[in-house]
C-alpha cells in the first residue's frame, strides 16, 4: 500500500520525519511530498488547478494522510476520487465566513510581502493555536523553524490566496459522504479543532498531550493512530 503524507502550511515533507521514524507497518510505504508553494512547484491560479497539479504529481496512491492545510488537500483529493482513503489531522473542511477568512489571509500575505519571511515566521509561530508546541524538544522546534525560514515568501502568500480556506470549496458535505473512508484525528489539547470536529458530528480520534500539530508534539502516537486507521 502506498501512503502519501501531506504537510501543513509553512511546512515541508520533513515535518513527517518523527512519524516515519515511528512507522511500524511493513505493508505500507509512507511517501511525504512537498505541496505547491512549499517546494512542490509554483502555486497556480485557483484551488482546483492546484489540486489537479498535486494529483498528477502523486500518481497512483492508495491513501493520503494530511495535516491541517495538507488535510484539506487530502480531503479534496478524496472528494475528487483521486485516492480511496484519507486520514485527516486537524482538518477544517469548510467555513461560512469566507469574506472574513479572506481578509485574514490577505493580512498574512501582506506581512509576507512587505516584511519578509522572518517576520512572518515570528508572527505565525506566536499564534495561540501553536502554544502547546513548547512541549516538543527544542532541537526539533528549532529545526522546523529553520526550514520555514528557507521558504519563498511570495509563494507562501500566493498559497494563502489560491489555496486558503476562503479559496477552497466547502467540503463538509463531501466529508459526510465519504465518512466510511475517512479517519479524523485531532490533538486532545487543540480546543479550536476539537470544537470543529464536534460540530461536524463525525467520530474522531484525539491524540493525548498534543495541540494542533501531533506531527511535532506526538509523532509516535500519531504513527500508531495512522497505522490503525489504514489497517
Amino acid at each position: 500500500m502506498r501512503v502519501t503524507l501531506l504537510h501543513g502550511f509553512a511546512g515541508d515533507p520533513s515535518a513527517w520525519d518523527g512519524v516515519i521514524g515511528a512507522w511500524a507497518s511493513r505493508t505500507t510505504v509512507p511517501d511525504p511530498i512537498a505541496l505547491p508553494g512549499h517546494g512542490g512547484g509554483d502555486v497556480l491560479a485557483g484551488w482546483h488547478a492546484n489540486l489537479d497539479q498535486i494529483a498528477v504529481s502523486l500518481g497512483s496512491v492508495d491513501a493520503v494522510v494530511g495535516y491541517s492545510f495538507g488535510a484539506r488537500v487530502a480531503l479534496g483529493l478524496l472528494a475528487a476520487r483521486k485516492c480511496s482513503r484519507a486520514v485527516l489531522i486537524g482538518c477544517n473542511p469548510g467555513i461560512d465566513d469566507r469574506d472574513g477568512r479572506k481578509r485574514d489571509d490577505a493580512r498574512w500575505a501582506d506581512l509576507l510581502r512587505t516584511r519578509g519571511i522572518a517576520a512572518f515566521v515570528d508572527a505565525w509561530e506566536a499564534q495561540p493555536l501553536f502554544a502547546t508546541q513548547v512541549r516538543a524538544p527544542a532541537v526539533v522546534r528549532e529545526a522546523r523553524r529553520a526550514r520555514r525560514l528557507a521558504l519563498d515568501p511570495e509563494q507562501l502568500a500566493r498559497c494563502l490566496e489560491e489555496m486558503g480556506l476562503a479559496a477552497m470549496p466547502d467540503y463538509r458535505g463531501a466529508l459526510a459522504a465519504f465518512a466510511d473512508r475517512i479517519t479524523l484525528v485531532v490533538g486532545a489539547d487543540d480546543g479550536k479543532f476539537i470544537g470543529i470536529a464536534n460540530a461536524l458530528g463525525q467520530p474522531y480520534v484525539a491524540i493525548p498531550d498534543s495541540g494542533h500539530d501531533p506531527t511535532l508534539e506526538q509523532p509516535a502516537r500519531l504513527a500508531r493512530v495512522i497505522a490503525r486507521a489504514l489497517d
